[in-house]
């Protein structure tokens, strides 16, 4: 799941300030499996341009999520639906 760290670090930040991220997530307004795929994406992102080939941004994910089988990260990486 999200870890708490993530959490704090606001993945929204672009869009909406700290604070109001932290309203709508106190009352539970926040998609957590949403939130979780845009974190991925992001790390997916920040990987490839460190020249990472993306079979080992995929690896590096899993390591992290463990819980994702390697199918669910690139559908989430990819955004395929």
């Amino acid at each position: 799941m999200i870890s708490p760290e993530n959490l704090e670090k606001n993945p929204l930040s672009d869009l909406i300030s700290d604070e109001t991220f932290q309203e709508l997530h106190s009352r539970g307004l926040l998609n957590k499996k949403s939130l979780r795929d845009l974190i991925i994406r992001k790390k997916y992102q920040t990987l490839r341009e460190k020249n990472i080939s993306a079979r080992e941004a995929i690896n590096i994910l899993r390591k992290e999520y463990g819980y994702l089988q390697p199918d669910t990260l690139r559908k989430i990486v990819y955004n395929i639906k």
